[in-house]
């Protein structure tokens, strides 16, 4: 069973519309697949839909926007109520805040000599509720200014460079919290990729598991190398917690991040499950979806 736990859609940041990435997933041989756009569900109806139709696994989620000691750090959460009212709150305001920051990073490219205006970045991003730098590297790209995302981030957008200011984010106990108490299931995505390697410790990862329930982390993801991967699934292993493998595919917004380029063990798919069932009948006050599993 090849099971890839982790994609997004033009609903957030990547580049195929919700069915089409079903139909790739199918295409490409996958069993299951969840869907994860940063900080909204909005794709979840669609992608349940197109599964049932091609007959495969789909499991909701969400990728949350988190923020630890001043470092960006994701949240992916699982089986859990977008319509729960805490979490509900925590996603407007983060969305919320990447779209009020667009004009400002404007500003700073234009200070800089880029030509870019903000309707050339929201002209982007289309039929979604999630605007951010994702959305400016595509129209850096449409307008000639860089080749593809990662040459913006790399030059203008990543942590620390000159088109880069900052945005709400959630400290990760907070989003755990919430996410348990939506009824699902939450896993640190790529805790040693980008810049969140500097807070993701193992002490810190050991922590977030004794005092917010964390359920599991991302070990095999493009960000990590081999000698992280090998790492990182130890700390899993002695924490007794859940350890995923995913694509974090995008369509054409990143490359090197296929369908099914990384995977997740079937028992670990089957440990989040468990996981996802017990938190549903704890969350009193959640209405928490299935996974589809033909």
């Amino acid at each position: 069973m090849r099971i890839d736990l982790h994609t997004h859609s033009n609903r957030s940041d990547g580049t195929d519309p919700v069915d089409v990435l079903i139909a790739h997933a199918k295409r490409d041989g996958l069993d299951v697949i969840a869907l994860t756009d940063h900080d909204t569900a909005d794709g979840w109806g669609e992608g349940r839909r197109a599964a049932e139709d091609l007959g495969i696994g789909f499991v909701p989620g969400i990728e949350i926007s988190c923020k630890l000691n001043g470092i960006s750090v994701h949240l992916l959460g699982y089986l859990l109520d977008p319509s729960y009212q805490p979490l509900a709150g925590e996603l407007a305001t983060v969305r919320d805040g990447r779209t009020d920051r667009i004009p400002s990073i404007v500003a700073r490219l234009n200070g800089m000599g880029v030509a870019l205006t903000v309707d050339e970045v929201l002209a982007q991003a289309t039929g979604t509720p999630s605007v951010g730098r994702p959305h400016v590297a595509d129209a850096l790209v449409a307008n000639g200014t860089v080749a593809d995302r990662g040459e913006a981030f790399d030059r203008f957008l990543a942590d620390g460079r000159p088109g880069h200011v900052s945005h709400y984010a959630i400290e990760p106990g907070r989003a755990i919290d919430v996410v348990r108490a939506a009824g699902g299931v939450p896993v640190i995505a790529h805790p040693w990729g980008r810049s969140s390697y500097k807070v993701m410790t193992p002490a810190t990862i050991a922590r977030l598991v004794a005092d917010h329930g964390l359920a599991g982390i991302e070990v095999d993801h493009q960000d990590h190398s081999p000698q992280s991967r090998t790492a990182l699934r130890a700390i899993a292993q002695e924490l007794g917690i859940i350890y995923t493998g995913s694509s974090d595919h995008h369509g054409v917004g990143k490359i090197d991040h296929d369908l099914g380029v990384n995977t997740t063990e079937p028992e670990q798919f089957e440990r989040l499950l468990e996981v996802a069932k017990a938190n549903a009948a704890a969350a009193a006050d959640a209405t928490v979806p299935e996974a589809y599993l033909p």
